[in-house]
């Protein structure tokens, strides 16, 4: 009888023991934390409220969550910092390695290329004849000639730059006649993917399928 007694007691112990520690610990933040904080923190609250006995757990357990909430913004702020000023170092010292940094930047151009802010510069997919007569290449429209150069062509001019294979990143600026550009059908997404393979990857296309839209429309 006394055995088992015993068992259940050591039992009932187990059980409680992670609570009790749990709640030790809490009350130990709680005290230690909102009762050296909940003067600083509720400094607009009367000295005569925040020290009322009544509310001393109230103030106490509201200190602690705002010194918490504090600590982690505080470290969510460090850790983006941190890791700025690292990946600067990093990116710092990748440059000035001789091999290293020619891959490095390509592949950063490429990136940035791809990126929403620059891509929204690119209006059309367009096909010109570059660099000569009877030889085509792709290229993206940017913008209708405007300003000196307008005046000084008779013609409607349109501002295309057609970019290097396999690096999109550089290229030429052409201004041609507007009747000498031909647009396409395929997205600015699938023109970069066509130069940067080298044609290699070429978007499916449907022929007529323009015509069907428009033909549906009306």
């Amino acid at each position: 009888m006394l055995s088992s007694l015993r068992r259940a007691f050591l039992s009932g112990v187990v059980l409680l023991a992670p609570l009790g520690i749990t709640f030790f610990v809490f009350n130990w933040l709680v005290l230690k934390i909102g009762g050296s904080f909940k003067t600083k923190v509720f400094f607009f609250v009367p000295r005569e409220i925040v020290n009322d006995p009544e509310l001393a757990l109230f103030w106490n357990v509201t200190a602690t969550l705002i010194v918490v909430f504090l600590v982690t913004v505080l470290g969510f702020l460090s850790r983006y910092f941190v890791a700025k000023y690292l990946w600067s170092i990093g990116e710092r010292i990748l440059n000035n390695l001789p091999v290293v940094n020619t891959v490095y930047t390509s592949v950063k151009q490429i990136i940035d290329t791809f990126s929403s802010q620059n891509r929204a510069v690119f209006q059309k997919v367009v096909l010109v004849q570059f660099p000569r007569k009877g030889a085509y290449a792709i290229g993206f429209l940017t913008s209708n000639s405007k300003g000196e150069i307008k005046s000084k062509v008779d013609t409607p001019m349109l501002n295309i730059f057609v970019p290097t294979t396999p690096n999109p990143t550089s290229g030429f600026l052409v201004m041609f006649p507007k009747d000498e550009v031909r647009e396409l059908e395929m997205s600015v997404g699938e023109g970069m993917k066509f130069i940067i393979s080298g044609g290699a990857v070429a978007p499916e296309w449907t022929p007529g399928k323009v015509l069907e839209a428009e033909t549906s429309e009306d």
